[in-house]
């Protein structure tokens, strides 16, 4: 993670490695495989922020990833403890890709409390309406969704995406 801030990244997105990680391409898929297959989870990854957050505390971290291995986490530790756990490791925010606003209220709350933000996804599919409902809703960034598909597929289209940033 230091290597990533000493090439110049101004923020840090860990991807949660997740079994079925039905957004993601081909080669997050296989990242993600071959984590689980290392026995990385939601523990090693807040022990790996933790051992950032000794020597910098500036750069912002985001967890991104699905609602079932935090989901789990809680199962397993009691409910609250992934929120309670990211705080302690130092997490800035939250993105789970299958939690909609609507159906978070609770998990936004208790992030809110810890001071981390939780990050909604907008797509270029989004309505109007969508886009202002999650830009009111929205702590730290509002993440744009630039191609239609799973991460990795097609190619970029920057004429939409400039066409969409007015709108968001």
């Amino acid at each position: 993670m230091h290597r990533m801030v000493q090439a110049g990244a101004d923020i840090i997105e860990l991807g949660v490695p997740f079994s079925d990680p039905s957004a993601d391409g081909p080669i997050i898929q296989a990242a993600g495989e071959k984590a689980l297959s290392h026995g990385v989870g939601l523990k090693q990854i807040f022990d790996m922020v933790a051992q950032f957050r000794l020597t910098d505390n500036t750069t912002p971290v985001v967890l991104m990833g699905y609602a079932n291995p935090i989901e789990r986490y809680d199962q397993l530790r009691g409910e609250g403890s992934f929120v309670l756990a990211a705080a302690q490791a130092g997490v800035d925010g939250v993105l789970v890709v299958d939690y909609p606003p609507e159906e978070c209220g609770n998990f936004a709350a208790a992030l809110r409390a810890v001071d981390i933000d939780l990050i909604f996804l907008l797509a270029p599919t989004s309505t109007q309406e969508r886009m202002q409902e999650i830009g009111r809703m929205a702590t730290g960034y509002v993440y744009y969704v630039s191609l239609k598909g799973v991460t990795g597929s097609g190619a970029l289209d920057v004429e939409q995406v400039a066409q969409a940033i007015p709108r968001i």
